[in-house]
């Protein structure tokens, strides 16, 4: 196998795409923009430090920031120096979930920004095995074993000066199949697991995904998940780099919420031409463009949702889109993109041309709805494990409800429970084998074992190729709903439907060998408040009102509903629990990339669920629901 590692990637591109914008950084009011050459200079500067400190080859080195410059500068510059990268989410805020990757890791440096810093300086102590702590960001003071990357710059220089065919030698001497990151795995037990990402992992990945699409030297992305993730790691910033084009990252705020709201603020000012997206940011964006038409009044609302009606009748499912008697309706789509769509698309900078989605299932209403405005949301798949493309749906071919089409090079087979390989069509585990599936978990054989058999990865989800070749994932393999008499199904596809509904916030379906399907259920109260605002919220009547929208939002997919047929009917929840809390990172009901954690929420709601099988809590307006609401 030739040479092909990240180090490689970066000097090809900084060779070929020298005066490039790379990087761009909001600082203050103006954006800067950093070249390819000058990144290259900031990479060898840093790498160059961080072996006068002391870093040798495989020493692992722990990444705690937001996105920003110095991320990247500072995992290029990990490899230059021999060095692991142990990218750690800022999401993490108990102390413990940080302790555990950290020692876990073996890490011996700790790469950190000034904005979270205070976590790693609360646990300092217990961390006796940390050499030095290398400061992102400039400080009045210091503590104990921590340093400027300004130094380590500084060191870096003197370095070079004198050593620098010696410095770049250790970056050209890593192989193929070393270590380039260990990316824990969101946790959905109590110890998560350490994926070991290689350089060969990555490259093959950025050139499989380089067979769904092409990203022209023009093109610019900002980056909005974070950068710990290999999805941002690949898609975000490495395909990016091969091609020559630029990376934004979301100038940082002084609190999470405060980033939050730069992030339509610093789409308009980049205006990119492709984002990345999950399920949950989708859904706000939606949110965002809806509550802009509104505000132009009844009538342009009106227009607007007929617009969507009509082109959501053309498109079907973007396969074959306006085939049959639906050509008809072609003249009306020029008409509707004039007056209303192309206006909607400013507000996302006027040339985002698509966005990927990943990270969880996206709701195939969500993709009707970004499809229809002009601005599409194409559904991908993968996993950190497979580094972690796997197929999506692209411009040149794409159909709402799957995850598209397959990268090239990878071979794909479903499996069922036994371990036979089933038919094109038929539902079973996706397993894959390919250049960019993981090494293994860090120190953890058994795992590994389980997951990786004979070279082959055993992803843990559902799914099928259908007859047009793409690949349609359901949902868990794992964590499929079983009934009594031992039929099993995917409950993703419902949750995700029903989630989707302006009167529920959180959705999880449950039924183990049990006589029906039921539901833990997150009301979303602000709307149903509003909806029933004329009514006393709280009150014994009102509450029965907002337990009726829920409940009738569920009956539109049974009986005679208007969606009846979409779903087995058996599968849908027959009573449901409402919630006071929502699920959330702080209260362990859903992970670092937004996934709610089945097993934690099953466990901690036990008594709710054994609840729903009595004839009280079978009964929707029962006592605990109605509590809920209060």
């Amino acid at each position: 196998m030739s040479r092909r590692t990240i180090i490689d990637l970066f000097e090809e591109a900084a060779n070929s795409f020298t005066h490039n914008t790379f990087l761009m950084e909001k600082v203050g009011a103006e954006w800067q923009n950093t070249t390819f050459e000058q990144t290259r200079e900031t990479v060898y500067r840093w790498g160059a430090g961080l072996q006068a400190l002391g870093v040798k080859k495989g020493d692992n080195i722990a990444l705690l920031s937001e996105g920003r410059n110095a991320w990247i500068i500072g995992e290029l510059a990990i490899f230059y120096a021999g060095a692991v990268n142990i990218p750690l989410s800022i999401k993490l805020e108990e102390s413990n979930d940080l302790l555990f990757r950290l020692i876990h890791s073996d890490a011996k440096y700790i790469m950190v920004s000034a904005g979270q810093l205070a976590k790693i300086r609360k646990i300092k102590d217990q961390l006796p095995n940390i050499n030095r702590f290398i400061i992102l960001t400039d400080l009045l003071d210091y503590q104990e074993k921590e340093i400027s990357i300004d130094e380590i710059a500084t060191m870096g220089e003197k370095r070079l000066k004198h050593h620098k065919e010696e410095v770049l030698q250790v970056g050209q001497q890593i192989k193929n199949d070393d270590p380039a990151t260990i990316t824990y795995t969101s946790g959905t037990t109590a110890d998560p697991k350490g994926v070991i990402l290689t350089h060969r992992n990555y490259t093959a990945n950025v050139e499989q995904s380089l067979t769904l699409m092409d990203i022209p030297p023009t093109h610019r992305t900002l980056i909005i998940l974070p950068l710990d993730h290999c999805f941002a790691h690949v898609v975000g910033f490495y395909i990016f780099m091969t091609r020559g084009a630029s990376v934004a990252t979301v100038q940082t705020g002084k609190t999470p919420m405060e980033t939050l709201k730069n992030i339509p603020i610093n789409i308009q000012e980049i205006k990119p031409n492709l984002l990345l997206s999950v399920p949950a940011l989708a859904k706000n964006f939606r949110k965002s463009i809806e509550q802009g038409v509104k505000s132009k009044g009844a009538f342009a609302a009106k227009l607007f949702n007929f617009g969507l009606k009509v082109s959501y009748i053309y498109n079907g499912n973007g396969w074959r889109k306006g085939r049959g008697w639906r050509f008809i309706l072609w003249p009306l789509l020029p008409l509707f993109n004039i007056l209303l769509f192309s206006k909607v698309r400013m507000a996302m900078g006027g040339k985002l041309e698509y966005m990927i989605g990943g990270g969880a299932l996206l709701d195939k209403e969500m993709q009707d709805f970004y499809y229809a405005i002009g601005m599409p949301m194409y559904q991908g798949y993968g996993l950190s494990e497979a580094t972690p493309v796997i197929s999506s749906n692209t411009p040149h071919k794409h159909k709402f409800g799957s995850s598209g089409v397959i990268v090239k090079p990878l071979e794909l087979i479903i499996k069922d429970a036994d371990g036979n390989t089933l038919p094109q069509g038929a539902q079973g585990e996706i397993v894959i084998r390919g250049e960019n599936v993981m090494a293994g978990y860090w120190k953890n054989e058994s795992a590994s074992k389980e997951s990786l058999k004979d070279g082959w990865l055993y992803t843990g989800d559902l799914g099928y190729v259908d007859k047009d070749g793409l690949l349609v994932v359901l949902g868990r393999f794992k964590s499929l709903l079983i009934a009594s008499d031992g039929e099993k199904y995917s409950p993703e596809g419902i949750e995700e439907t029903l989630n989707a509904s302006p009167y529920i916030s959180q959705i999880l379906l449950y039924n183990n060998q049990s006589p029906y399907t039921t539901a833990l259920i997150v009301p979303n109260k602000e709307n149903l408040k509003h909806k029933l605002s004329h009514e006393a919220w709280g009150s014994q009547e009102c509450n029965k009102k907002a337990i009726d929208l829920i409940r009738s939002t569920i009956d539109e997919y049974r009986g005679h509903g208007r969606l009846a047929g979409t779903f087995p009917e058996r599968w849908l929840p027959s009573t449901f629990a409402l919630l006071p809390e929502a699920f959330t990172e702080q209260n362990g009901m859903v992970n670092s990339t937004m996934k709610i954690v089945r097993g934690k929420v099953e466990k901690y709601y036990a008594k709710r669920i054994e609840h729903l099988y009595t004839p009280e809590g079978k009964d929707i307006y029962n006592q605990l629901n109605m509590s809920a609401l209060s």
